[in-house]
C-alpha cells in the first residue's frame, strides 16, 4: 500500500487537463513545473498527457495511468464552468461521492467578498470524501489529494501556473515528504562549451546507473548533468551521489562552471565578488543581452561598471574608440575590432575586465566571407587582450540562439579568466 511505500520508490504520471493545451492556445507550463518538483522528491515521472475537456477521455487516461503508477497528478479542470470536470471524474474513478468542504467554501466566501457568488463559483468547493485539501491561495478552485480503493494516490491542481505553483510548494510537496521513507540527494553539474552528445561519450558508463542516476540534459546554450541517489537516510543518499558526482567532474573537466548553481552568469558575479575585481562590456550583435544577463544577478552593481552598446561603427569610434581607419580597412566585424571593443571600454570605464563583442546574428546580412552565425568575443584584462571566435556549423541557427551563445561565451571566457584556468580552451 502507499502508506507504507511511502513516496521512495513511486512511479507517476501527469494528466494535464484542457482542450486549450490540445489547440496549442495555451502552453502546458504546469507538467515541467510538477515534474520537477516530483524529481526532487525522489518520484519517477514515467508519463506525461494531455487530455481534453471531455469526462470519457479524462476518465480513461486516469483508469489507465493508474494501473501503471502509484501516484496521479492531474492539472486543470477544477474551475466553476461547464467543461471543469476533473474534480467529479477523479470521484467517479476513486469510487468516492462528492461533498462539500467547509473550509474551501469558507475561503470562496472571502474571496467573493461581498460579491454575489453563484453555484458554478460555489461548486469548486466539492471535494472527494476524505480527500486532503490543499488550499488555493491566489485563485478560488482547491487542490486535494484522493486515494484510490487499492492504495494508489491521484492529485489535482488547478491549472493556472500561478495558483499551481504556490499550492505546489506549500501543499502537495510537504504532503508527499511525509509519506516517504526514503530521501534523495540531488546535484546538478552546469556545463559550457561541451554538447551533450559530447558529454554523453565521455560519462559513458555512467549514465546506465541506477542508483545514483547520472543524465545529461541540453539546452539551447548550454548542457547540465544531473546526478541523483536514492537512500533510506540523508547520509546515506549523500554518500551514494558523492562519488558519481566526483566522476562526472572529472570527466567533463573545466567544462563543468558549478554545481547546484543558477546560470553562468551567477558565477561570473560571484567571481568578481569574491575576488574584489570589476567588469565592462561592449556589444554590438549581442545589442546589451551580455549585461542584461549580468545586471539580472543581484550584487551585479558593485562590481558591474557599464554596458555599451555600439550598433553603428561611428558609437564604436566615439564611445570606444575603435580608429575609423581600422573599420574601414577590416570591418566592423573581425577579430581586430572586438580586441579594440575590449580594451577601449575596460579603459574608458576603469574596469579591471573589458569585453567585446562583434558579429552577424542574421538572418541577413552575411557574406561567402563573413556568414551569419561568424561572431567575434574578446576579453582585455591587466595582462593581454585574448579572442574566442564563433563559426557557423551546418545549418544557419536563429538570430536569438546566436546572440544568447555569445554572451555565453563571453561570460565563459570571464569565468575562466578569474579562476586561472585556459581562456580560449584547446
Amino acid at each position: 500500500m502507499l502508506q507504507q511505500q511511502g513516496v521512495y520508490g513511486m512511479q507517476a504520471e501527469i494528466i494535464a487537463v484542457g482542450t486549450e493545451l490540445l489547440l496549442g492556445h495555451t502552453v502546458n507550463s504546469d507538467a515541467a513545473h510538477v515534474a520537477r518538483a516530483l524529481a526532487e522528491l525522489g518520484i519517477d515521472v514515467f508519463g506525461s498527457c494531455v487530455v481534453g475537456d471531455n469526462a470519457a477521455r479524462l476518465e480513461r487516461a486516469l483508469r489507465d495511468g493508474l494501473r501503471e503508477n502509484d501516484l496521479i497528478v492531474t492539472t486543470g479542470g477544477l474551475g466553476p464552468t461547464d467543461d471543469d470536470l476533473t474534480r467529479e471524474t477523479v470521484a467517479r474513478v476513486a469510487g468516492v461521492p462528492l461533498e462539500e468542504d467547509a473550509d474551501s467554501l469558507n475561503r470562496l466566501r472571502e474571496y467573493f467578498g461581498s460579491r454575489p457568488m453563484g453555484a458554478n463559483q460555489r461548486k469548486q468547493a466539492l471535494l472527494p470524501r476524505g480527500c486532503t485539501v490543499f488550499a488555493n491561495t491566489i485563485g478560488t478552485a482547491p487542490g486535494c489529494a484522493v486515494e484510490t480503493p487499492d492504495g494508489r494516490l491521484v492529485i489535482m491542481l488547478p491549472g493556472p501556473p500561478s495558483e499551481l505553483l504556490p499550492m505546489l510548494r506549500d501543499g502537495v510537496v510537504p504532503f508527499l515528504e511525509k509519506r516517504r521513507t526514503g530521501v534523495i540527494c540531488s546535484h546538478m553539474a552546469r556545463t559550457f562549451g561541451i554538447g551533450e552528445g559530447d558529454a554523453a561519450l565521455l560519462l559513458a558508463g555512467l549514465t546506465s546507473g541506477a542508483n545514483p542516476s547520472v543524465a545529461t540534459y541540453a539546452t539551447d546554450t548550454e548542457m547540465y548533468v544531473r546526478i541523483t541517489a536514492k537512500g533510506r537516510d540523508a547520509r546515506e543518499a549523500a554518500a551514494l551521489a558523492a562519488p558519481a558526482l566526483a566522476e562526472v567532474r572529472r570527466r567533463l573537466g573545466d567544462r563543468v562552471y558549478g554545481v547546484d548553481v543558477p546560470h553562468l552568469q551567477h558565477v561570473v558575479v560571484d567571481e568578481l565578488t569574491r575576488r574584489g575585481r570589476t567588469l565592462a562590456t561592449a556589444e554590438s550583435c549581442t545589442g546589451g543581452l551580455l549585461a542584461s544577463l549580468i545586471t539580472d544577478v543581484p550584487g551585479a552593481s558593485a562590481v558591474f561598471h557599464a554596458g555599451v552598446v555600439t550598433y553603428a561603427n561611428e558609437a564604436k569610434t566615439r564611445l570606444l574608440g575603435v580608429p575609423p581607419e581600422l573599420l574601414a580597412r577590416v570591418g566592423a566585424v573581425s577579430p581586430e575590432v572586438a580586441r579594440r571593443m575590449a580594451e577601449g571600454v575596460r579603459r574608458r570605464h576603469g574596469s579591471d575586465w573589458g569585453v567585446g563583442i562583434t558579429g552577424i546574428a542574421g538572418p541577413g546580412g552575411g557574406t561567402p566571407a563573413k556568414p551569419v552565425g561568424l561572431v567575434y568575443i574578446a576579453l582585455s584584462g591587466a595582462d593581454g587582450t585574448w579572442l574566442r571566435v564563433m563559426r557557423p556549423t551546418g545549418r544557419a541557427m536563429p538570430r536569438a540562439w546566436t546572440r544568447m551563445r555569445a554572451a555565453g561565451h563571453a561570460l565563459d571566457m570571464v569565468r575562466r579568466a578569474l579562476q586561472g584556468l585556459p581562456v580560449v580552451p584547446a
